[in-house]
């Protein structure tokens, strides 16, 4: 089991910014029944929902910018289980973007691919396999698209979500799967010892010159209407 626990690139858990987190919140004291709940906690809710420059960046990078979505918050998510002891692996996916229609818009909905590249966590929690995918969005940007969408009954697919009720989806740690956006998925590239495999074989999201666009001038674009939907600023 040791490659479910080893530092890589991306999952860089020995950077001196990881560690300092790990000190601060004294999640290394914690008994090994807590731990997961608390850095799932801590991913989901204190790393808000939006969009990095790339997919592919380390763990270190996305603690940097305080934010990140699927593949970049799975990224940290994994890189502080294994600095905990806490065997985690990546599944790879894509993603229909009709999900993510309402939080991308115009130009920035137009440069991303039909079929967006996906992942979600798998822990080993005792002898169990567990998915976790329900850590996207933080808590504060979920409770807005639900106020303001509050008829929506069945599947909900929009605004970064896929599932099928809107008003309940799987999302908190309780020793079970978690699930947001598994309604949307299209294809299954199977398990990965660790995001750079993973990125490795299948790329990023975008490339060339819509990479840079959006590196540089619409992701920030998105991650400004994000903001706003999360202050209920529609």
């Amino acid at each position: 089991m040791d490659r479910y626990l080893s530092e890589t690139r991306l999952l860089d858990f020995c950077e001196p910014a990881v560690v300092e987190l790990i000190r601060a919140r004294g999640w290394a004291a914690l008994p090994p029944e807590r731990r997961i709940g608390a850095l799932y906690d801590y991913v989901q809710n204190e790393i808000l929902f939006g969009y990095n420059e790339s997919d592919d960046i380390p763990a270190s990078r996305v603690l940097l910018d305080g934010y990140g979505q699927c593949n970049t918050k799975g990224t940290l998510l994994m890189a502080l289980l294994r600095a905990r002891g806490v065997s985690c692996r990546l599944h790879g996916f894509t993603i229909d973007k009709r999900l993510q229609r309402g939080a991308l818009t115009g130009a920035a909905y137009w440069l991303a691919p039909r079929n967006i590249l996906h992942s979600w966590v798998e822990v080993l929690d005792g002898e169990r396999w567990v998915n976790l995918e329900g850590f996207i969005l933080d808590r504060s940007y979920l409770q807005s698209v639900q106020q303001r969408f509050t008829t929506a009954q069945g599947p909900f697919c929009g605004y970064a979500i896929a599932t099928a009720d809107l008003r309940n989806p799987p999302v908190a740690w309780c020793g079970r799967d978690t699930y947001i956006q598994r309604d949307g998925i299209n294809q299954d590239y199977g398990v990965f010892d660790a995001p750079d495999d993973f990125y490795a074989r299948h790329g990023s999201n975008l490339s060339g010159v819509k990479r840079l666009i959006f590196r540089h001038v619409v992701r920030h674009r998105i991650n400004a209407r994000v903001s706003r939907i999360r202050r209920g600023r529609w």
